[in-house]
């Protein structure tokens, strides 16, 4: 039986859920105690993984509607997958607390439009 191809609304969710983990994984921690955590590390990369996945997939309308740079995530997602042993946490951590709250302010918006 072959899997039923997730929609672009589900697809946002699986991108927000994803984010939602991230922020609960690292609720509290300081970058030090992040940078020392391999359980934690591990579980905020999948969620990235996951993000990148769901925006690969996004529709190319719901894209080309809704400006942000989609490469990014993508490519960090190609990047943990492929570039496993180049990963540098303290970019995971910047990516965390600077870049990963505009990505959910826009699925937010997305989902209420």
């Amino acid at each position: 039986m072959k899997n039923r191809v997730p929609s672009d609304p589900e697809r946002l969710e699986h991108i927000l859920n994803a984010i939602e983990a991230i922020e609960a994984f690292i609720r509290n921690m300081t970058e030090e105690e992040f940078l020392g955590n391999i359980k934690t590390q591990s579980a905020v990369l999948y969620q990235f993984v996951i993000i990148g996945e769901a925006v690969a997939s996004l529709s190319m309308e719901l894209t080309e509607r809704n400006p942000y740079t989609w490469h990014k995530p993508r490519s960090f997602r190609n990047f943990i997958a492929h570039e496993y042993y180049g990963i540098q946490l303290w970019v995971v951590w910047y990516t965390i607390k600077e870049q990963l709250p505009e990505l959910k302010t826009l699925i937010t918006k997305i989902q209420q439009s």
